[in-house]
């Protein structure tokens, strides 16, 4: 796990490489390394690479970055976890191979391949490489959008990164106001957007293939098919169980300590019940109904764990706020940011036993139906008294928006759900400056994504994949935890797990509430999860792991306010002064104007 970073054109050179790198630092605390091809090689365009290494695999200096193989260079970032195997076939071919790392096994490969080698990694990856006889770079990205992947394209130079950051300072850079438009709909800017207009993400599985004088060339390389063809649960939940220990299994390759982020839910406990007597973390809240410590710790006592909690409080609320703007470097409204943050500094700086890597649960909900809206969407009724809420009520309240949600069908509804704010609220709380385009459609990219030729169920499966868990949830666990040089891995995310549950039939993913009972989401993880842990588990209420933020700036209430009126002062917002009904919102709004604060 590292931070890359490269350019190639006329502003490449090993002195800004360096300035890029010093940007990443975090992401890679052991160790820094710069290359440059020689100037003007073969008429050739400069081309620097940075890097900054996280040592994982191979602790000596064979692994050290950029690494280069006759005419072709790489900086790579990630975890491949059949390199083993691979590196196994590369040598009975006659490969010669000089490290134990999984960088040299992926530099192989593209030269044996090319493009193609992409298909042959199982794992989490961003990389660039640069082939000096064919002049050209290539660059590619994980399946699931793990590991980040930004870029942008000026006429003296191509420039790729890890991270917003040094990608921002190389070169002027203008605020997307469309962006900070999507960032009220999402509470996150959706791939391929960035906050500055120049500056773009490569979508998950994607390659880019530039070559000098002409645009970069994007192709994706891997979809998944949405089916039902598995549809018995005892068979289905043997072949979950099965897969799931092979695949977390894999995530614990390392030369160094591997930990579990565990909060207790099924999610978690699913990823550290497959483990052996691991170490744990966990964090709890002040405010009881987002604390899940007690199930936590009962979890790690009957696995065995070696379990440390750490406790978060409203008096954290300032610092967070400093901290999310800078690790993000765009706005990130998730209110979950901060306490995984908090649990990878415990993770990686405890007393006893430091972990450098640390699996996690993310993706169990979004694959196996585990959210309140694979309930919903379909359930929710309206009724005249919503429609009566609707028109009376003032339109950033908790009434209107439940009010909005039942009247609202489709897409729509299911935006309620994920974003923030409702579009109508924005036009409500927005400024002119931001809503000056009336033929912007706020929930493009929500509707690049709705498939109405899937059932419901199928349906929200496939938009929670392919918005939500890659720009949220792979966004809040890439950042928080490589902001404190901890490599985090979300097995359910491995896309062996993926494409096992895109095959589910959809009454193995949610059981549709009865007359008695409610729904039940995740129903094969939970099968699959039953021998392993007390039952009591399955059926406790889902808290989710996000912070009291809400409840936090009740006891700061100056925060929001001074908040508000700097972002009215920016012309952010239509008025100084906004109640705000729910954790998300008052998160957006301190988050957004602590990172106008530091970096407009």
């Amino acid at each position: 796990m590292c931070g890359i970073a490269g350019i190639v054109g006329s502003m490449a050179s090993s002195e800004r490489a360096v300035q890029m790198a010093q940007d990443l630092e975090h992401r890679g605390p052991d160790g820094c390394g710069v290359w440059q091809n020689a100037p003007n090689a073969d008429n050739g365009p400069r081309v620097a690479f940075s890097h900054r290494r996280l040592a994982i695999l191979d602790l000596s200096d064979a692994g050290l970055q950029p690494m280069k193989r006759g005419s072709l260079t790489i900086t790579y970032n990630g975890e491949i976890y059949n390199f083993r195997a691979l590196k196994a076939e590369l040598a009975a071919d006659g490969v010669e191979l000089t490290s134990n790392t999984d960088t040299e096994v992926v530099l192989q490969l593209f030269a044996r391949y090319g493009a193609q080698c992409v298909h042959r990694l199982i794992g989490m990856f961003a990389f660039a490489i640069w082939d000096q006889t064919k002049q050209r770079l290539f660059v590619a990205r994980d399946r699931l959008g793990i590991k980040p992947l930004l870029y942008r394209n000026e006429p003296d130079g191509f420039a790729f990164a890890s991270q917003l950051g040094p990608l921002s300072r190389i070169a002027p850079s203008t605020l997307d106001l469309t962006a900070i438009r999507d960032f009220f709909s999402y509470k996150y800017i959706p791939t391929p957007k960035t906050i500055f207009e120049e500056i773009k993400k490569l979508p998950a599985a994607h390659t880019l293939t530039l070559e000098p004088g002409k645009q970069p060339v994007l192709e994706e390389y891997w979809q998944p098919q949405s089916s039902t063809k598995r549809t018995d649960l005892a068979e289905a939940t043997h072949e979950l169980d099965h897969l799931l220990h092979e695949v977390i299994t894999e995530h614990t390759l390392s030369d160094v300590p591997v930990g579990v982020f565990l909060s207790g839910g099924v999610d978690s406990s699913t990823v550290t019940s497959h483990l052996q007597q691991p170490y744990t973390f966990n964090l709890g809240f002040d405010v009881k109904s987002h604390d899940e410590t007690a199930e936590a710790r009962t979890i790690a006592e009957h696995l065995g764990a070696h379990h440390t909690t750490l406790r978060a409080t409203g008096g954290d609320l300032s610092e967070a706020l400093r901290l999310i703007a800078r690790i993000y470097d765009e706005p990130f409204g998730d209110h979950g940011a901060f306490p995984v943050y908090q649990i990878a500094r415990l993770a990686r700086q405890h007393n006893d036993h430091p972990v450098t890597v640390a699996l996690t649960g993310e993706g169990g909900d979004e694959l196996f139906a585990g959210y309140q809206w694979h309930d919903k969407q379909g359930r929710l009724k309206a009724k005249a008294r919503h429609r009566l809420l609707h028109q009376l009520a003032p339109p950033n309240s908790a009434a209107f928006r439940t009010a909005e949600r039942r009247l609202l069908q489709g897409v729509e509804r299911y935006a309620t759900f994920l974003g923030p704010f409702t579009v109508s609220q924005k036009q409500a709380l927005l400024s002119d400056d931001l809503l000056i385009d009336q033929g912007y459609d706020d929930l493009w990219a929500f509707q690049r994504h709705w498939r109405e030729d899937l059932g419901l169920t199928k349906r929200l499966q496939w938009m929670d994949l392919h918005g939500y868990l890659r720009d949220d949830m792979m966004t809040k666990l890439d950042r928080a935890t490589m902001a404190v040089g901890l490599e985090a891995r979300p097995p359910l995310v491995d896309h062996r797990v993926v494409e096992f549950a895109l095959s589910l039939a959809p009454d193995l993913l949610y059981q549709p509430r009865s007359d008695r009972k409610p729904g039940v989401g995740k129903r094969v993880l939970r099968e699959a999860l039953k021998r392993r842990v007390p039952p009591a588990l399955l059926t406790q209420k889902k808290i989710g792991f996000s912070a009291p933020i809400r409840r936090w700036s009740q006891q700061q209430p100056e925060l929001l306010k001074q908040a508000q009126q700097r972002l009215y002062e920016r012309q952010v917002l239509r008025r100084p002064s906004t109640r705000l009904a729910t954790n998300e919102q008052t998160w957006c709004m301190l988050v957004l104007d602590q990172w106008l604060n530091q970096h407009a």
